[in-house]
């Protein structure tokens, strides 16, 4: 009896044992065998990039169960730190920016995660994610170890990585990866003390277990400086190189472990004045199916793009500055609106050769409807409207401030000053030191005389009186996000210049449009009976009336030139037709009321059609040639 009491006893601990083994949640990386590990089983990723911040939170799950049912087993994500915090120490993870139930989302949905936190992203964001209130240190150094970086930094990983750590496949969440900065060696610093404080700041919060991992272009340089002994290498290529030789490259630099893709590319982005970007998708299937026979894992770069809403689209600097577009739409397989395209399926296609995907279709298209036309009615031009949207007045300054001096850092600033003497002639007005940063709309006396822009337009005539009141309303387009240039200053970054005489004794007000349109005190501020146009920045106004149905739309500004639109006090972003290539904007349908009126804003920057009208569509158009994508 006391032998089988033994027995049973021993049986029961062996049980308890195996089902604690069970429970045991391990991801890591096999260097013996080349492969990744999940619960001690050979494991490749197939991966599709997606930024929360770009999607409206009432579409994450629908976005997330598309690339489920794709065959997707895990999902990459960015997080731009200036998206969370955009005044220094403040933290916002709330609404469109809760992380967490978006991770938590695709944890239901049955999806891993791949962590980007940075905190430097590129995405063609904003500054790259960084905080512009970083440059109110005029000689910071970003992404270095300039002791005043590094602190700002910390503090926000600080606060990050500690909500991350739950989320981390070993703790029961859905993490199984994190990647250390962002393709550090494309930037010129390459600081390895940088990297080292970020590696021992990651571990420290994240724990000795979680992979993590660094990404990089196809050159030796690139990963020379971006790697870092104790961070994983991997890289990034599209379908114009050889996959052989990238990986080949990584090989070089990480001889044992998984080949990994972190970032393949299924499309490109857009700038204002480019060609709308695509990429063969018959090039994308195969190049995949090459990598995943080859037991790579992959991520594809992206999965969907989104839309860069409000002020957050980034910009480029080689020889010139490029502002990228609203759209992220990226050609990728599922569109800015959440579609499935044929690359979706020719993608799935491709998986399914090398794991089994969910029984069942994808989810289909949300449905669109083509509103109509709105006539909008002239609000008036900016210069009128100071009180309602500078209600704090001016900054006084002998010489121009920027928006980091201002501390406003997106949108738009208004600086005012009055002509030294008579100028009755077309007299020069001069940017001598290219400080056009980076649109100015030039008006005297409400008047609307020109624009002048950064690389390209920095002369203009002007004439007037002494004592004529000069407005110029300077437009930030968005930040470097890329490269040596991501120290990106906005405003007037030094004197302007009438003929002789340098400009002094200015009036600097920050404009709130953003809280004035939210507030519906421009929507008030009409009659509604002026509908004629005018030159120069002026807002407008109109409704679009209920029709019971809140579904998604597309606004085009056939015969607008440039400017911004918001429906419902919601910025949707920038439009610029006549550059192109875009010609809609992307507008969701839960901005919209099925109900009630609906209030659309728009500012104007240079001229409206003298219809006034835009027309809300069932379809994009982002190009200029008259083709709908």
């Amino acid at each position: 009896m006391k032998s089988l009491n033994t027995f049973v006893l021993i049986s029961l601990c062996l049980l308890t044992i195996s089902s604690v083994l069970a429970d045991l949640r391990t991801f890591s990386i096999d260097y013996k065998n080349n492969c990744f590990r999940k619960n001690g089983k050979p494991f490749q990723y197939i991966s599709g990039s997606i930024h929360y911040s770009r999607i409206p939170r009432d579409y994450w799950q629908d976005r997330l169960l598309k690339m489920y049912m794709t065959g997707l087993n895990a999902v990459q994500v960015y997080v731009p730190w200036n998206f969370h915090e955009t005044v220094q120490g403040v933290y916002n993870f709330a609404g469109d920016r809760d992380l967490e139930y978006f991770l938590n989302l695709a944890n239901q949905t049955g999806l891993l995660v791949i962590l980007r936190p940075g905190p430097y992203i590129c995405a063609e964001w904003e500054m790259g994610g960084l905080p512009a209130w970083l440059l109110q240190k005029p000689n910071i150094i970003l992404r270095s170890a300039d002791t005043e970086y590094l602190q700002a930094a910390s503090d926000w990983l600080a606060v990050l990585l500690a909500k991350m750590r739950p989320w981390l496949y070993q703790n029961g969440g859905n993490i199984i990866s994190v990647q250390v900065e962002n393709e550090y060696g494309s930037y010129f610093a390459c600081d390895y003390n940088y990297m080292r404080h970020l590696h021992t700041l990651f571990r420290l919060f994240l724990g000795e277990d979680v992979i993590l991992f660094t990404t990089d272009g196809n050159t030796d340089k690139e990963m020379s400086c971006g790697t870092l002994e104790g961070l994983y290498a991997t890289i990034d290529f599209g379908t114009d190189t050889n996959i052989t030789t990238a990986f080949i490259r990584q090989r070089r630099f990480e001889p044992k472990g998984p080949l990994v893709n972190s970032e393949f590319y299924t499309g490109w982005l857009d700038h204002w004045g480019d060609k709308h970007a695509s990429v063969d998708t018959n090039k994308v299937s195969k190049m995949l199916g090459e990598m995943l026979s080859m037991g790579a894992s992959v991520n594809m770069y992206m999965f969907e793009g989104g839309t860069n809403f409000g002020y957050w689209n980034g910009a480029d600097h080689d020889t010139r500055f490029r502002s990228v577009v609203t759209s992220y739409d990226y050609n990728a397989p599922l569109t800015e609106a959440g579609d499935p395209t044929d690359k979706l399926l020719a993608i799935r296609d491709v998986i399914k050769n090398f794991r089994d995907i969910p029984v069942g279709p994808i989810p289909p298209a949300t449905p669109k409807l083509a509103y109509g036309f709105v006539t909008l009615h002239k609000v008036g031009n900016i210069s009128s409207l100071l009180d309602t949207l500078s209600p704090q007045g001016p900054v006084r300054s002998q010489y121009p401030l920027t928006f980091e001096e201002i501390k406003q850092y997106y949108g738009f600033l208004l600086y005012r000053t009055t002509l030294p003497r008579n100028v009755p002639e077309p007299t020069p007005l001069i940017s001598p030191l290219n400080g056009i940063h980076d649109r100015a709309y030039v008006s005297v006396n409400g008047v609307y005389q020109g624009l002048m822009e950064r690389d390209t337009g920095l002369v203009m005539n002007v004439t007037g009186r002494q004592g004529d009141q000069l407005d110029i309303l300077v437009e930030n387009m968005g930040r470097v996000n890329f490269g040596s240039y991501i120290n990106d200053n906005k405003g007037l970054l030094g004197n302007l210049i009438l003929g002789n005489d340098v400009l002094a004794d200015w009036s600097v007000y920050p404009l709130d449009i953003d809280s004035a349109v939210a507030n519906g005190w421009l929507q008030s501020a009409h009659s509604g009976l002026l509908t004629e146009a005018g030159d120069g920045p002026i807002i407008y106004s109109g409704t679009l009336k209920p029709t019971g149905l809140a579904w998604d739309t597309f606004v085009k500004l056939n015969g607008w030139t440039k400017g911004q639109v918001w429906v419902n006090g919601f910025n949707l972003g920038r439009y610029w037709p006549q550059r192109g290539p875009q010609q809609t904007l992307y507008v969701p349908g839960p901005f919209l009321s099925a109900t009630q009126p609906n209030n659309i804003t728009v500012l104007e920057l240079e001229r409206a059609p003298p219809h006034c009208r835009i027309l809300f569509m069932d379809r994009p158009q982002l190009d200029n040639t008259g083709h709908k994508t």
